[in-house]
């Protein structure tokens, strides 16, 4: 069964509000505070980079082929290495529906091949090492004073907040299906980072979005 925090259509469509750079606005402190973008409303376009450290603009790829669009943390995190091996097990069956992966975190460009490398991925890693995805899809949050010690402690390099020397963010990880009409079709999101979807309930929930397209 799919949790609250999964929303698959059809739902009413909501307006949607652009957040002012982070230096400007308050993030949400702490991942229990995040909300992110909801089902009905457009897919933001945002520029990322590739492992290269070329620029990728998501808006261009959205439109290009259906998406299934993973947040994750980084190379560093096992929950998520773990989730990004599930989606590799499926990535077929993904494809076969028409399509394409992509996987953002904060790691530096040149850090993705290791992760690519390491479990033989063959989609599309990206880095959102600027948060820009993650600040367009709302899904970016401040980490606690104790949490930005925990990960120091552990020599974890998360990223900086531009314009506040003190302050660290992280994505919360996440899942949407966007579709080349460039509107979100299904969001699964959880605040806790151990916890991540079947990657069978993601496959199922792409080929419902499918389905529903062929019947319109």
């Amino acid at each position: 069964m799919l949790s609250k925090s999964r929303q698959l259509f059809p739902v009413l469509l909501a307006a949607i509000i652009p957040w002012a750079s982070p230096a400007r606005a308050a993030l949400p402190l702490g991942a229990e505070n995040v909300t992110p973008l909801k089902v009905g409303v457009s897919a933001p376009s945002a520029t990322v980079k590739t492992l290269e450290g070329a620029d990728f603009d998501l808006g261009q790829a959205f439109a290009a082929k259906p998406t299934v669009l993973i947040f994750y943390r980084g190379g560093w995190c096992p929950f998520c290495n773990k989730q990004l091996s599930g989606m590799q097990d499926y990535e077929a069956k993904f494809r076969a529906l028409g399509y394409q992966i992509l996987a953002v975190c904060t790691d530096q460009p040149e850090a993705l091949k290791a992760t690519l490398d390491k479990h033989q991925l063959t989609y599309t890693l990206l880095s959102d090492r600027s948060m820009a995805a993650s600040l367009a899809f709302q899904v970016a949050f401040r980490l606690t004073d104790k949490d930005s010690a925990k990960y120091a402690s552990h020599h974890i390099g998360v990223p900086e907040i531009p314009g506040d020397a003190d302050g660290h963010w992280l994505p919360v990880p996440s899942i949407f299906i966007i579709g080349t009409d460039g509107v979100i079709k299904f969001v699964e999101f959880n605040p806790n980072f151990q916890v991540r979807p079947p990657t069978e309930e993601i496959l199922t929930a792409a080929a419902q979005v499918s389905a529903a397209k062929r019947s319109e």
